[in-house]
């Protein structure tokens, strides 16, 4: 990628065109892509294929992409959906990390992330909520054990 240099704007009176450049010869976009990386803990991987990385690691690797447009709201769609009990791990201590710099929607299937990192939960049952609130009192809620665990209510 590149970009224009916001007083090259062709077909714009007194600015001159100037041609896109690969994004790592732009100084701004290279220190923006590496605090980002290490942000999420890949800094150390920076000069390396996304082709060869672990899927763990292209995960990390989505949610530094997404940092590039300076977000204040994450909005997370199964984070954790493939990966392995390792992997998990790492993006459960990531997301609690990112949780304290950002407001984060998290939908995921994993009950046990779930619990470990929201502080507000909402069950839906169908595409209706069966319930909403902290994380204890939805864990306990009669009506999800019923739909989640097959326990009667």
């Amino acid at each position: 990628m590149g970009g224009w240099n916001s007083s090259s704007l062709p077909g714009v009176p007194g600015c001159r065109w100037r041609r896109w450049t690969p994004a790592a010869r732009d100084p701004a976009l290279a220190q923006a892509s590496a605090e980002a990386l290490e942000r999420i803990g890949l800094l150390a991987q920076a000069n390396r294929s996304c082709a060869i990385m672990a899927h763990g690691e292209k995960r990390q690797l989505e949610l530094a992409m997404g940092f590039a447009s300076s977000p204040s709201l994450l909005l997370l769609d199964e984070p954790l959906a493939g990966l392995g009990p390792g992997d998990s791990e790492a993006m459960i201590a990531l997301l609690r990390r990112l949780k304290g710099q950002y407001a984060i929607l998290l939908v995921e299937h994993d009950v046990e992330a779930v619990f470990a990192l929201a502080d507000r939960v909402s069950v839906l049952v169908s595409g209706q909520i069966i319930a909403s609130g902290p994380p204890d009192q939805v864990r306990n809620d009669p009506i999800v054990r019923s739909a989640y665990l097959g326990e009667e209510a």
